[in-house]
């Protein structure tokens, strides 16, 4: 099932997942809330978008000691920490501004490490959000002043070079600035 599909160029497994595929509206008195793209029967959120305020999208982050601590350290009853997909979703119902959503992001204490990608609503409000357990780690935010108008986040942390044999950095940023901003 996680096989390469040579003859669509796809992983199988996206292709089974593909049909459970949905967006989905979040309304309140009528009116839409926010919006997530997620899978039938998933109650976080891995991305989505509240109109006219925040885009948000969650990565995994490998570490060595992952989201298998914090999960752990959940089961036995330490429940002081967010699950990164349930945060992702509060903060898309409850969000007033990109700033607001972005300090909860990098200080909200999480069951496990995990890369934000935040989105705002003004030029430059732009941000990839690299989470340990309990604190960010290297923000990487659009950077105006010289003329970047993205930020690119491939799952690997930006401050280090990516792993040679999977560099998708290089030729994403290579995409991106044969882009235009419009």
């Amino acid at each position: 099932m996680l096989r390469w599909d040579v003859a669509n160029n796809t992983w199988a497994l996206s292709e089974a997942l593909r049909p459970l595929i949905l967006n989905f509206n979040f309304q309140r008195s009528g009116k839409t809330v926010y919006v997530i793209t997620g899978f039938t029967g998933f109650i976080g959120a891995i991305t989505g978008m509240k109109p006219g305020v925040i885009t948000l999208t969650m990565n995994e982050r490998f570490v060595p000691d992952g989201g298998f601590v914090g999960l752990i350290e959940w089961l036995v009853g330490e429940r002081d920490a967010h699950w990164v997909t349930f945060l992702a979703r509060d903060l898309l119902d409850t969000a007033t501004s990109f700033d607001m959503a972005s300090n909860a992001l990098s200080k909200t204490k999480i069951l496990a490490p995990c890369y934000y990608i935040l989105g705002g609503n003004s030029s430059g409000q732009g941000i990839v959000i690299t989470r340990g357990r309990t604190k960010s780690l290297y923000p990487m935010s659009m950077d105006q002043a010289k003329g970047g108008w993205y930020v690119l986040q491939t799952n690997y942390d930006h401050w280090k070079a990516p792993l040679i044999i999977d560099d998708r950095r290089t030729p994403g940023k290579a995409c991106m600035d044969q882009m235009t901003q419009t």
